[in-house]
Formats: C-alpha cells, sequence, structure tokens
C-alpha cells in the first residue's frame, strides 16, 4: 500500500481553514498513488488548542467537521486525521483522537493513551485517556495507529519522575496484537535536537516489534511553540528509509511493498535549527494573528541585529521598521551599525533622538528631583528604556505593526531588563536564546547561511552594552557572559543547586546568579510570549512562584 505523510501546518480552531487544508493534501497525494494519507495529531483544531477545548460545542465541532471532511475526500483513499472528539467517551468527556476515513465515513477512531502532563503539556486537564489500543484493518494490512505520547513509553526523560512500569505500553499493546506497520500522529513540539531524539526513541520500537514505523509530525507556529515537522519512515530494522523536511511543509508517499533504500540524513547544526525555529516562529505568530509588518528598536547591539534579521526572513524585508532611538549616552557607532544593518537587510529605519523627551522628564516636579538626585541612576537609565518601549508602541499602535521586544534569556533571567522598556511588545523573539546562542547564530548567519556579512562585524566584534550611562557595558553588572550562561543552564534547564553548580564555577557568583533569577520571576510573569526553543523556556512550561522565599543551596 502507498502512503502519504502529510506534514502540514494548522492553525489553531481554524476547523474549515484545516480541513481544507488535509483536502488539498489529500487530492495531491492521490495524484501520486496514494492509497491512505496520514496527518498530524489533533490537525482538525490544530495543536495545542488548550481551553478552547473547554468551550461548549468545540468538540462537537471538530467531530463534525471530521465528518464532513470525510463526505468531501476522493474515492479508494483513506485518511487519519487528529481530532478532539465526544466519540466513545463518556458524557461530557473529550478524547485527543485519530480517525481513518474513507469512502465518506468514519471508519474507525482511535483515542490517545498516554496524557503528557509535563513541560507545556496539560493534556489531563481536557481529555479522558483511551482503556486499551488496538490494530485498524484498511485495504488489508493492520495498522498500528497511535497518538505522539504513546511512543513515548519507557523513554527515561519523560518518565525521569516517575516509573514507566506504572504506565501501559501502548505499542507494545498494538504489537501484541498483530500488525504490519506502526503509524504514530504527532504533534511533537521542536527543541534543540529534538528530531534526532524522536529517531532514537522510534528506533527503539522498531527493533523490538520488527515493523516499519510512520510518523508523522505537525510543522508550523502556533503561540510559543514550534512544531519542526521532520516526519520519518523507518523500515523493519530501524533504519531509516524516508526523511520529510524540517520548519515547512512537506508531503511525501512511501510504498510499504517496496520502501526505499536506508538513507543517511545528517543533523543541522544547533544554530541552524535555532534560526529555522526562529523565523517559523514569529512568522505565523504573524500571520495566524494577523500582522503584516512588525517594529523593533535597533540600538546596534547585537540582540536587536538578530531579532531584525529574523523579522526580514519571517514576513519580507519591507514589512520590518526599524527606529534607531539614540541618547545623550549612545555611542557614534550603535547608530552606524544600526543603520549598516538596515542597508543589508533592506528594512526600513528611522532616527528618532530621545534627549529632549529625557529632558522633558527631568523637567517635571517631584520626577525630575529624584532623577537629578541620581544621573545615570537605575531610575534615569529605566527612563531612557520606556521612552523608547513607548515610541515603538506608538508606531505599532498608529501603523498595525507588531512590535517587538528583543531581550535574550540571559537578560531576562536576572532581570537585567526593564518592564515597560525593553520588554515591552508584542512577541519576544529572543526569549528562550541564551547570549551565547546570539552569537552563535550571527556567525552562522554570516558564514553558512549568507556566505556574506549580513551581522556587521563591528556588532560582533564589540563590548555588549546598554548605553544607558557612561561608559556602561553588560560585564560591569553581570558575570561574563559564558559563565553566566552556564550557570542559568544548570538552574533553569537541570534545575541544579548551587551547590552542585559551585563545583564548576565560583560559589559567589552562583549564589547571586541564582537569587537574581528567583526575584526576577515578576518580570518574566509580564513579559511578551515568546518561542520556546529548550526543555525549560519561561512561560507555560516553568511554573515558579513569584512571592517567595526559598533560596537555592
Amino acid at each position: 500500500m502507498k502512503i502519504a505523510l502529510a506534514q502540514l501546518n494548522p492553525t489553531v480552531g481554524d476547523l474549515a481553514g484545516n480541513s481544507q487544508l488535509i483536502l488539498e493534501a489529500t487530492e495531491r497525494a492521490v495524484s501520486l498513488g496514494a492509497e491512505l494519507v496520514v496527518c498530524s495529531e489533533l490537525v482538525i483544531c490544530g495543536y495545542p488548542p488548550k481551553d478552547l477545548l473547554l468551550r461548549e460545542g468545540f468538540a462537537c465541532a471538530c467531530d463534525q467537521a471530521v465528518k464532513a471532511l470525510a463526505a468531501s475526500i476522493p474515492k479508494n483513499v483513506g485518511v487519519i486525521v487528529g481530532h478532539a472528539t465526544h466519540w466513545n467517551v463518556p458524557a461530557n468527556r473529550i478524547a485527543n483522537a485519530a480517525s481513518l476515513i474513507a469512502n465518506g465515513q468514519v471508519l474507525a477512531t482511535v483515542h490517545k493513551r498516554l496524557l503528557p502532563n509535563y513541560d507545556v503539556f496539560d493534556e489531563r486537564r481536557y481529555f479522558r485517556p483511551a482503556d486499551k489500543l488496538a490494530p485498524i484493518a484498511f485495504n488489508g494490512l493492520r495498522l498500528g495507529l497511535h497518538i505522539c505520547e504513546d511512543a513515548w513509553w519507557g523513554d527515561p526523560e519523560t518518565f525521569h519522575h516517575t516509573d514507566p512500569m506504572h504506565f501501559p505500553d501502548p505499542i507494545a499493546e498494538l504489537a501484541a496484537s498483530g500488525i504490519d506497520v506502526l503509524i504514530n500522529v504527532s504533534a511533537s513540539p521542536f527543541e534543540v535536537n529534538k528530531p534526532s531524539y524522536r529517531d532514537a526513541i522510534l528506533r527503539r520500537h522498531v527493533i523490538r516489534h520488527q515493523v516499519p514505523f510512520l510518523f508523522v509530525n505537525e510543522v508550523g507556529g502556533n503561540d510559543d511553540l514550534v512544531f519542526d515537522g521532520h516526519s520519518v519512515v523507518l523500515d523493519h530494522s530501524g533504519r531509516k528509509v524516508l526523511q520529510l523536511k524540517g520548519f515547512v511543509e512537506d508531503l511525501q508517499v512511501v510504498d510499504l511493498k517496496q520502501l526505499p533504500s536506508p538513507i543517511t540524513h545528517s543533523p543541522e547544526t544547533v544554530p541552524a535549527q535555532l534560526l529555522d525555529a526562529l523565523v517559523l516562529g514569529l512568522k505565523d505568530y504573524m500571520r495566524k494573528s494577523g500582522f503584516s509588518g512588525c517594529v523593533l528598536g535597533l540600538s546596534g547591539g547585537i540582540d536587536s541585529t538578530l531579532a531584525a534579521y529574523i523579522a526580514a526572513e519571517a514576513c519580507g524585508a519591507a514589512n520590518v521598521h526599524g527606529i534607531m532611538m539614540p541618547s545623550r549616552y549612545s555611542t557614534g557607532h550603535s547608530v552606524d551599525d544600526a543603520v549598516a544593518l538596515a542597508d543589508r537587510l533592506g528594512i526600513d529605519a528611522q532616527v528618532v533622538p530621545i534627549d529632549s523627551a529625557h529632558r522633558a522628564y527631568e523637567s517635571l516636579p517631584v520626577v525630575g528631583a529624584d532623577l537629578a538626585a541620581a544621573p545615570a541612576g537605575l531610575a534615569d537609565q529605566n527612563l531612557q528604556a520606556r521612552i523608547r518601549g513607548a515610541i515603538v508602541m506608538i508606531r505599532s499602535n498608529h501603523h498595525g505593526w507588531l512590535p517587538l521586544a528583543t531581550g535574550n534569556k540571559s537578560e531576562l533571567a536576572v532581570g537585567y531588563c526593564t518592564l515597560y522598556g525593553d520588554m515591552a511588545g508584542g512577541f519576544a523573539v529572543l526569549a528562550d536564546l541564551f547570549k551565547r546562542d546570539v552569537y552563535a547564530i550571527c556567525h552562522y548567519i554570516n558564514e553558512v547561511r549568507e556566505c556574506r556579512e549580513v551581522i556587521p562585524n563591528n556588532v560582533l566584534i564589540k563590548a555588549p552594552s546598554a548605553e544607558l550611562a557612561p561608559n556602561q557595558f553588560d560585564q560591569d553588572s553581570l558575570p561574563p557572559y559564558p559563565i553566566l550562561d552556564g550557570i542559568l543552564e544548570g538552574l533553569i534547564e537541570r534545575e541544579e543547586s548551587v551547590a552542585t553548580l559551585s563545583k564548576s564555577f565560583p560559589i559567589e557568583t552562583v549564589r547571586w546568579v541564582a537569587k537574581k533569577l528567583d526575584r526576577n520571576e515578576y518580570k518574566r510573569r509580564q513579559m511578551p510570549p515568546g518561542i520556546k526553543l529548550s526543555a525549560r523556556a519561561f512561560g507555560s512550561g516553568r511554573r515558579m512562584p513569584m512571592a517567595a522565599r526559598f533560596e537555592i543551596e
């Protein structure tokens, strides 16, 4: 049987639009000789639908969309679609389901067995798990159809807080019933090196059960999540025979009777993965939210430089609007570097000096006296950032452009950022990038992606500075970024203690970073959404209290 893997980019809640995507993919697959088309998890409603699932009528609308799609697809082809459903569940409950539709009917429906409830996942809040899984028959084959997490049973990273033996093994259940192929429909979000990690999990099942494995993943950005695609086919020995593209929609057909020869697929470098994820995440957030243009401050620094490049790739240079906002403390090279970047990217850039607005605040009663008491002090520095944030928001409001915040994870972690200033915006492009990653991506852009100096060299070599006070540099207030990022990675992504990290870093520095991390949670709670790239991004996957006194030791 020839099977098409349809790697699609659904929009959350757009049942009609997503159904049309599936229909168009099915028609193309039929033209390529496919007898079965496999789409991703919850493709009908998009993933993750979150509390839309709690709205009265939403799951019923998904069921009706599946029936309508069944009536619309060409004859003599089957289509597997993921959707929320009320079918075959107790009253007022919902299941995460995948249905096989063909010849105008819903032939079979399976429910997800394992419901993830960690990191960004909260599926037990919404869904009822399946009691068991069984193969479904189609065109003489027994299909081991299952949904995303059902393939992650026994993975030490997924089950590191629990014993996997307390959970059923859905793949083993299917294999014990007799299957010809395993089919996993997924909405598996991107993290660095996640594609290779997933491949290893699938390969383990194939080696154990000796049947081919088809994995179909969602692609595209939905809010803070990016889905990378990278759908894949493994033969009965666990060798990769088909690899769909990453970060783009794709459709490929494979013949189970005559699988292709094994292929060698080299994973992309980390900077390449990160850049692709960032561009797709911003592009889809803008497209699906109805924005055609964006606006951001251009300081001539490394962060706003990378954010501008990502924006130009995501929505086209003509739709990116930069604002250079020099203050009395800005250096000449900052504006020069910003101008050079704008010229190379071909984006709109305007100069709006902020000194007159700054002086206006200094002339105000009460406030002016506070500012005069500590020239270039913390209040004065934050004021400059807030003036700039207000200017960006004015242009955003007037033109309908999405305002971009450009702070990185290192700064956000320790509070080296200003509420309602550089944190102001509608989307935080770099919020899950450590400073080291920002530099690595910029070098990759010049040396590999563009093979020319798009990122001005001076931006890469000069010392980072907020330029909010005379002769100010980041390293006057922060540990060197290699040290800071190493400590933060341990604290955030591995939840390590001060004692553990002090084996690799100076203990007083570790204590300082740990205290700053905890005390600035209130700032991060007010930051715009960003793109999740790591296992522990700020946002829905890392839920820390704001008013707390526990200190990491």
